[in-house]
């Protein structure tokens, strides 16, 4: 199978950031990277464009993923700069997904934003951030954004690929028009597979039929040998982060040893999915990074 595996951290980096880069490069994962919250559930979160920055200066070759950035909390001409930084530092690393939110609504509101119009908004910021990372002067005035003459310079030197997020099919055609790929959480290998479907139609509707896409499932996962011990481990975790019982999610959650994980995550992989994002859990971090390497070695043999 044709997959590119990686980690991602839901936490801030400490001083064993460069150790475990290292150990992920070490090991054969493709990309590091982070999700992004501002201030979620009363204040906790990590700013992801903010983290693979820093992780493109700890290691010099794995790729680097924002899985997702919540682009509507921030103004698409700051979010363009901060793009060409990065891309500058790290040319042809970087895949930017990007989403709405949707977890907590208080995140949102506390941005300034009302949450009613997070697609909306989504749109608008999408379409002006593609059009500066041009290069060229944007003239755009919408519901949203108005700018005249925004320019930002130098371009990106390679493209930055972006891949939608959102379970709705609204994201769905929105990764269609605007993305080069889209990107999955809390959702069956069916539904991949019916999004890919939507993806598809809605790219050929506004006449885009030459995207290299690069579709994407992230996936919360624990490996370890004593599946109770992995399950509460991982429980535990996710509990704690988003304040939901783990019923909510398990069915889209595998644990135990890298072969379960992998039997899990075929289905995706077949259904179009042809990158991987590891959340992984285990009693240690280089247990975590062995675990989705075996995880890589199982779903690309």
């Amino acid at each position: 199978m044709d997959v590119r595996i990686g980690i991602l951290t839901p936490g801030t980096l400490d001083e064993r950031a460069r150790d475990a880069l290292a150990a992920a490069g070490d090991a054969g994962l493709d990309h590091v990277g982070s999700v992004d919250h501002v201030s979620f559930r009363g204040g906790d979160g990590v700013d992801s464009l903010v983290t693979v920055a820093a992780m493109a200066g700890l290691h010099p070759t794995l790729g680097l993923h924002t899985s997702v950035y919540l682009l509507t909390l921030r103004h698409p001409v700051v979010v363009a700069r901060q793009l060409s930084t990065v891309a500058h530092m790290a040319p042809g690393r970087l895949v930017f997904g990007v989403g709405i939110g949707g977890e907590d609504r208080h995140e949102v509101e506390v941005c300034g934003i009302d949450p009613r119009t997070r697609g909306r908004r989504m749109d608008e910021h999408l379409t002006v951030l593609r059009a500066l990372l041009t290069g060229e002067p944007v003239t755009f005035h919408g519901e949203f954004v108005s700018i005249d003459e925004a320019c930002i310079q130098p371009a990106p030197p390679l493209p930055i690929p972006i891949v939608v997020g959102g379970r709705s099919d609204a994201a769905a055609r929105r990764a269609g028009r605007l993305g080069e790929g889209w990107v999955g959480v809390w959702n069956s290998a069916r539904r991949f597979a019916d999004v890919m479907e939507i993806v598809g139609e809605e790219a050929d509707r506004v006449g885009r039929g030459d995207v290299e896409w690069c579709h994407a499932q992230t996936v919360w996962c624990a490996f370890g040998p004593n599946r109770d011990a992995v399950r509460d481990r991982l429980a535990t975790k996710m509990e704690h982060y988003y304040g939901l019982p783990f019923d909510s999610f398990e069915k889209y959650t595998p644990y135990g040893r890298p072969e379960d994980v992998a039997e899990f995550l075929v289905p995706y992989v077949e259904a179009g999915a042809g990158t991987i994002n590891a959340i992984a859990v285990a009693a240690h971090l280089d247990e975590a990074i062995e675990g989705v390497a075996a995880l890589k070695e199982l779903l690309v043999s």
